[in-house]
């Protein structure tokens, strides 16, 4: 074979002329740069933008488990006040304070007239003791002198015993709108 450069001929001579003759890759080269500073910057781009959904996805799960605990805490507030607006739980918190149960109500009527008896409230004993069960006396009338838990009765003591029974109050209530 021989190795020296010569004319191509036949078939060859045909293919070099649809190829071009001379340097080439000067003009290869920008878009070959071209397309991987694009490739480049794509890839980066994805990086960054994967990395700001991670965050937010972090963010995310910090905000829900943040959520869960304060919605725990307002459930628990929400028993304790629920605990502390039962009814047992205000007449025992009442009887710590001193508060005893009221007596029976007077209405005023569009008129003016005094609807009903009213009755001071018992004045609260202190718990009984010994020495206070024993000077107690079994006729005593409810009132400043009642146990703590014996109820109070409307009309009861020497200012009723003369008139009679206290007149009871309407079943409604009048109201303050002048009907």
């Amino acid at each position: 074979m021989s190795t020296a450069k010569g004319p191509l001929k036949g078939r060859a001579a045909r293919l070099g002329r649809l190829m071009p003759s001379g340097p080439s890759t000067a003009a290869r080269t920008p878009f070959v740069l071209l397309v991987v500073v694009l490739l480049g910057g794509g890839l980066i781009s994805l990086l960054l933008l994967n990395s700001a959904l991670n965050q937010g996805s972090f963010q995310l799960n910090e905000l829900k488990n943040r959520t869960t605990e304060l919605t725990d805490e307002q459930q628990a507030l929400q028993r304790d006040v629920d605990d502390y607006a039962a009814p047992d739980a205000l007449e025992r918190r009442a009887r710590e304070l001193g508060m005893v149960p009221g007596g029976s109500p007077a209405f005023l009527g569009p008129d003016g007239k005094v609807l009903g008896r009213p009755s001071a409230a018992p004045f609260p004993t202190p718990s009984p003791t010994p020495t206070d069960s024993a000077a107690a006396s079994p006729g005593q009338p409810t009132g400043a002198g009642a146990p703590a838990g014996a109820p109070a009765t409307a009309g009861a003591g020497p200012a009723t015993a003369a008139t009679g029974p206290a007149p009871t109050a309407p079943a409604t209530a009048p109201t303050t709108s002048g009907r």
